[in-house]
């Protein structure tokens, strides 16, 4: 009875100090300025998760535009852990999920703090006003973020790191603000100079082997040639998902077709998947928009507010209708983005080109601690950042035949230990 009743008692402590602990965080969230509607959410991992809103300026260096609340998910490991800041270039819903955990922070058993991209979700300013839409207000956003949650996480290093164009905002935040992160981890984070950047369909026509390059071609033409077979299909798919476009339904198909190798050996899709030339068309177009939907293209699609970013400074890629010009119903596909991607709303957008020299110039000019994770087969790194002679600090690495899917978790054991390592000596210093 003895040592029941002592375990039993043990048990009580500890959830008394676990229910502290709580009560602790909670408190300290509720009490950073700008910082409101605290939540606790469930997580399989990080010991303690919060959701909370944080009041940002629609323009930094002009307050009386107003302002929004941005999204911020927590992560608790404990107050002297190493924090990670994920610049997520996107909407920050999949980071609610309880099995979420981001990959540095199981590494480094590190807090999490989560920034969701400004006019993403319930990120979105209402007003909606396009001009404020700029990778130097995200930046700002960012700023903000790490210097209201250093007054909690105040003595272990921090680390900023995202994926795609989570990955890009990681370089661009850092490219403003240099000093605000120990160092920084980026994942297949593009840096294109245009609107159409133009090295991606040099990329696409040697990536993979020749006999993959053939058989990725061949079902191009396979369903060009199918056209008045596959647009009924294409009609109802899309009728089934309430899309609408800008274009006719055999621009659409055009797009698809001329979109599949860039999703195809994005997302590393293998080669065997293709149907076979003789398969029925249903087959063929089941894979075809399996690949690459037709809801890419569709007007009022969730990621609109990357399109206006892409056309005005972040950059994007073209497409090579040459190989295919004898089967598209498309004289060319110049402009396309801006022509049938971007919302209404956004009006005519003009690219700046400054925001490509800012950066560009940040890495040839500074050495600052970065490692960048790439995959060799993804057609974004065809758009990696420039590797400069002489950097001690920055570092790319190319998982072999890795496609936009390559983390450090799945690169090879060498290349994994090179990384770790290095970030364990920039922990230590």
């Amino acid at each position: 009875m003895r040592r029941t009743s002592i375990l039993i008692l043990l048990l009580f402590s500890f959830m008394i100090a676990v229910a502290a602990a709580t009560g602790e965080l909670k408190a300290k969230l509720e009490a950073l300025p700008g910082v409101s509607h605290v939540e606790q959410v469930k997580s399989d991992h990080y010991p303690e998760k919060y959701v909370v809103r944080i009041t940002q300026p629609l323009d930094p260096k002009h307050p009386e535009a107003g302002s929004f609340t941005q999204r911020v998910i927590i992560g608790h490991v404990g107050f002297d852990r190493p924090t990670v800041l994920v610049t997520e270039g996107y909407g920050a819903a999949y980071a609610m999920n309880p099995r979420y955990q981001e990959e540095l922070t199981q590494l480094l058993d590190a807090n999490l703090v989560f920034v969701e991209y400004r006019y993403f979700l319930e990120s979105t300013p209402s007003p909606l006003n396009w001009d404020y839409l700029t990778a130097e207000n995200s930046a700002y956003d960012l700023h903000h973020v790490n210097q209201t949650f250093r007054r909690i996480y105040n003595t272990g290093k921090w680390i900023s790191t995202g994926i795609s164009k989570g990955g890009q905002t990681t370089l661009l935040y850092r490219a403003f603000f240099p000093d605000d992160v120990d160092f920084s981890v980026p994942y297949v984070a593009p840096l294109n100079r245009a609107v159409e950047d133009g090295r991606h369909e040099p990329f696409l026509r040697k990536v993979g082997t020749k006999a993959e390059r053939a058989r990725i071609k061949k079902f191009q033409e396979e369903v060009l040639k199918r056209r008045t077979e596959i647009v009924p299909l294409l009609e109802a798919f899309c009728k089934e998902s309430s899309l609408r476009f800008h274009i006719s339904m055999d621009e659409v198909l055009d797009y698809c077709v001329l979109e599949y190798p860039f999703a195809f050996w994005q997302w590393g899709t293998p080669v065997g998947t293709i149907p076979v030339l003789s398969s029925d068309t249903d087959t063929l177009f089941r894979h075809l928009v399996a690949v690459c939907s037709p809801d890419y293209f569709a007007e009022d699609q969730p990621n609109a507010s990357f399109f206006v970013q892409a056309a005005r400074e972040l950059g994007y890629y073209g497409y090579d209708t040459k190989p295919l010009e004898k089967y598209l119903s498309i004289q060319s596909s110049e402009g396309y983005l801006s022509r049938i991607m971007l919302p209404k709303s956004a009006g005519t957008v003009e690219f700046r080109p400054e925001l490509y020299r800012k950066v560009y110039s940040f890495l040839k000019d500074n050495d600052p601690k970065m490692i960048f994770i790439y995959g060799e087969i993804d057609p974004w790194s065809a758009t990696r950042v420039p590797s400069f002679k002489g950097k001690k600090n920055e570092q790319v690495y190319i998982q072999p035949r890795g496609s936009h899917r390559a983390r450090i978790s799945n690169m090879p054991d060498d290349i994994k230990e090179k990384i770790l390592t290095q970030i364990n000596r920039w922990l230590a210093e």
